[in-house]
């Protein structure tokens, strides 16, 4: 892979290449991408979507907006420090060809805005309980009227494919979805490949999926434009990473890490002394121990150490990538980034705390019970309309189903899969009040 490829600024339907020399300098292509995120109805949903702790009368606890806004400051951050090392390595992408170091910041930043847009209500645990309708549930009928792919892609609904679905998805007027420029649609990429064979390599990048079948053109236009790397067998789709999904995916390792444990500190799930000692172990030659000391709470003597601690790991981040960004773009390095950082024991202990503390919660525990709930009943009711319809045998129920979806979701494709996954893309932009709101009225609770 070469980065004159790489940081293409080319979007849906162009015909004529983008050149970086002649961009507006007030409004960067990059820069045009974060907009369109940040106003897109999609990314305003997430501020009503759990980040991990439900939704709580105490302001601090984030929400998958807070999250996103958070790793898209860490992004900009890595990017822009990667960004002039590689301009120093790569005068000739400045000197002939215009590009700045922001640039590099305002692709990573942009596609880690985006990098939640398509997580379900209920956190991850919105995907699981899709995925056992179609898996375990009722929807185990629509197997063999699909492909194995297609099929896979329902069983182990993800939300990067959705949200690959959702930036780049045409529908009328909107045209290529959001039109992002294809840099950062390549950084939002985590997992460039379809969902079937599951991990084919112990690669990072073959953790998961990151498109739907639905999607698989869009996604091998986007491949071909930026030149990745194809690491297919036979007729599977799948490509090495886009370098920058490095960055994104470590401003999210820093955030979820750090601040899901300050918020588990600040909710009395994890004592302080404890929470205190393992984030000490990150920052303790950076600390000013006087400055610390004349904190007086907890809040704040966190808030500190959280700071100097994603300061510690983006420096740390920064350093992998750059000592192995030659690796990175033959598709040799199949790590994240922070799994070969300094402090990777540091790192697993935090996040093993958080795990027993705080994911494993009661709390968290009956926000994910109620979401298989409500999700396996939305399913049931609008998929059973679905197949009605397909099958010419609507009922008057369905038809009022049908008229109580908003005229964005598109039931008249050809096909069953597609429309199965209108339904399921639907259901998965709702916020977590929304689609309680829609379970209360299937179940003739809201009159």
């Amino acid at each position: 892979m070469n980065w004159e490829q790489l940081l293409s600024l080319k979007r849906f339907g162009d015909t004529n290449k983008r050149l970086r020399k002649e961009q507006d300098e007030t409004r960067l292509g990059f820069e045009v991408d974060y907009d369109r995120v940040i106003f897109s109805s999609e990314f305003r949903s997430l501020q009503d979507k759990t980040q991990v702790i439900p939704l709580s009368k105490i302001d601090f606890v984030h929400t998958r907006l807070t999250h996103s806004l958070e790793v898209s400051v860490v992004a900009r951050t890595l990017g822009r420090k990667v960004g002039a090392k590689l301009l120093e390595k790569y005068p000739h992408l400045n000197t002939v060809h215009g590009y700045q170091a922001n640039d590099f910041g305002a692709i990573v930043a942009a596609a880690a805005l985006a990098h939640d847009i398509g997580n379900p209500p209920f956190g991850h645990s919105g995907e699981k309980a899709i995925g056992e309708f179609f898996k375990n549930g009722s929807g185990t009928h629509f197997k063999s009227f699909l492909t194995a792919k297609e099929y896979q892609d329902l069983c182990d609904f993800e939300g990067n494919a959705n949200g690959f679905k959702i930036l780049t998805e045409s529908r009328q007027g909107r045209e290529g979805g959001l039109r992002l420029s294809y840099a950062t649609l390549g950084a939002f990429m985590k997992y460039p490949k379809e969902s079937l064979p599951k991990k084919p390599t112990t690669h990072i990048a073959d953790k998961k999926y990151g498109f739907f079948q639905s999607e698989k053109e869009v996604f091998l236009d986007v491949a071909k434009e930026l030149g990745l790397i194809s690491t297919g067998k036979d007729d599977s789709v799948s490509f090495s990473r886009h370098p920058l999904a490095y960055l994104v995916e470590a401003a999210d390792d820093i955030c979820y890490t750090i601040i899901d444990f300050e918020d588990g500190i600040n909710l009395g799930l994890i004592q302080e002394e404890y929470a205190l000692e393992y984030l000490i172990k990150l920052v303790k030659t950076n600390i000013n121990t006087k400055k610390y000391h004349n904190l007086s709470n907890t809040q704040d003597r966190v808030s500190y150490l959280r700071a100097l601690a994603i300061n510690t790991l983006i420096n740390e981040a920064v350093e992998v990538f750059l000592d192995n960004e030659a690796s990175i773009l033959k598709n040799d390095f199949p790590h994240a980034l922070l799994d070969k950082c300094s402090y990777e024991a540091q790192i697993n202990d935090i996040i093993a705390l958080s795990v027993k503390n705080i994911y494993q919660s009661q709390e968290v525990i009956d926000k994910e019970i109620v979401g298989y709930e409500v999700i396996n009943k939305l399913l049931h009711v609008y998929t059973k309309t679905v197949q009605n319809k397909a099958d010419g045998n609507l009922t008057n129920f369905d038809k009022l189903i049908l008229r109580s979806l908003p005229e964005t979701v598109n039931l008249n494709h050809d096909d069953l899969y597609n429309n199965l996954m209108s339904i399921c893309n639907y259901i998965s932009k709702l916020s977590d009040g929304k689609i309680k709101e829609t379970y209360l009225k299937l179940m003739g609770q809201n009159i």
